[in-house]
């Protein structure tokens, strides 16, 4: 074999090895290995915690978070919820579990908190006081929020707590407002990592520095390109240091809307693209994931977006999905009810109406493995502690599935 086919052989294998994987035209299974019983229903319902005693708490985007049964039926609302921004994609988001719930009884909420102009993420903590009838919020406090408030979906508001159960990272969205997930000193389209209790991680690429004390506050543009010269609607100066560097591990990110750690101790992310583009990022100390200068996608309105394969200095999805899926969540399974999908990660597809598993080597590869049709917009997928895993659709009145091997 020549040198010149030994070397072009070689540029071919190393390609095919770092691309990208669009399974965006990926055909569903013909049959589901699994049986999906409706429990109940919620108005715009968003997420899942389990308690450790198998009882669930359960957000709904208008407002309120319901103590469920563990067979899923509704208990009651839970009282002393903060009020909400509910507007478009904004309103009560998260809900997640302290790692150290057997000691505090504390729980997190993400949320759209409301302002004089539009709203912005809040995480918050507060004791959770639970009996067989009820539930109750006490000493409410928000860790964080972003400022300024102002208008725009996409918040993100995903929560994945640190392995060691000693921080957390926090998604927030680019806001529809583009431009700002690159901009360092904006706490927008950025993920964050933050301490227990709200503040700056150690660690995290820029701990210690502060940003502008001042920053300017767009309204949604219509694209890439109009947001470059997008009207400045307010200049916000922060009322002490800025610590937006501080708190920000990972930048470039648009619909954060999953994250979770796999078995190996990776930070995966799901979010969505525009008009194609959906991804699952490895997330990583100090990338930046190219939103909203690249995408694998264009404009809604069909102004392009240049590829990600122009910008070798940008970090790519290991997979893309285009067309999209529209991802609601990512979770990895443990469980002993679906043996074969122990490790892996399941992810809600709303645009496609469908359940995703994803297969993952523990090196930082992932690829594609079934796609369930199951006609419900899935927005969470969460896995019970006898290892059901339980779905809720994106829906008014939106189901909420109990999902079992047949």
């Amino acid at each position: 074999m020549s040198v010149a086919k030994t070397a072009l052989l070689f540029m071919l294998a190393s390609a095919a090895v770092g691309a990208q994987v669009n399974s965006g035209e990926q055909k569903p299974e013909p049959a589901l290995p699994f049986t999906m019983t409706p429990a109940a229903t919620f108005e715009l319902p968003w997420r899942i915690a389990f308690l450790p005693d198998g009882r669930m708490l359960i957000t709904e985007k208008v407002g309120p978070v319901w103590l469920v049964s563990a067979q899923g039926q509704k208990i009651a609302p839970v009282v002393n919820t903060p009020p909400v921004y509910w507007q478009g994609q904004n309103g009560m988001l998260g809900v997640f579990i302290s790692p150290h719930y057997a000691s505090d009884q504390s729980i997190y909420l993400t949320y759209a908190e409301p302002g004089d102009y539009g709203g912005g993420l809040a995480l918050a903590r507060a004791k959770l006081n639970v009996t067989a009838t009820s539930a109750r919020l006490e000493n409410f406090e928000v860790l964080w929020r972003q400022l300024p408030r102002g208008k725009g979906g996409q918040e993100g508001a995903a929560v994945a707590f640190a392995p060691d159960g000693q921080s957390l990272f926090l998604t927030v969205g680019d806001r529809q407002r583009f431009t700002p997930a690159q901009d360092p000193d904006q706490p927008v389209g950025k993920i964050l990592h933050l301490t227990l209790d709200g503040k700056p991680a150690p660690g995290n690429p820029n701990y210690g520095k502060t940003g502008a004390a001042t920053v300017t506050l767009i309204d949604p543009p219509s694209d890439t390109e109009a947001a470059k010269t997008a009207k400045v609607v307010s200049t916000y100066t922060f009322h002490g240091p800025n610590l937006t560097p501080a708190e920000t591990w990972a930048s470039g990110v648009r619909t954060p809307y999953g994250l979770a750690f796999s078995p190996s101790g990776e930070l995966w992310e799901i979010e969505h693209g525009p008009r194609g583009g959906d991804e699952l990022n490895l997330i990583e100390k100090g990338k930046n994931y190219g939103w909203p200068l690249v995408s694998y996608s264009q404009n809604y309105n069909g102004v392009p977006i240049p590829s990600p394969d122009t910008r070798p200095d940008l970090t790519k999805p290991v997979i893309y999905w285009t067309p999209v899926i529209a991802p609601g969540n990512i979770v990895f399974y443990k469980g002993s009810m679906f043996p074969q999908w122990e490790g892996s990660a399941l992810i809600g597809g709303m645009g496609s109406q469908t359940l995703n598993h994803v297969t993952f080597d523990g090196k930082g590869g992932a690829k594609p493995a079934e796609r369930w049709s199951v006609s419900h917009r899935i927005r969470d997928v969460a896995v019970g502690p006898d290892g059901a895993v339980w779905m809720l659709e994106d829906a008014n009145p939106g189901a909420l599935f109990r999902v079992t091997p047949k």
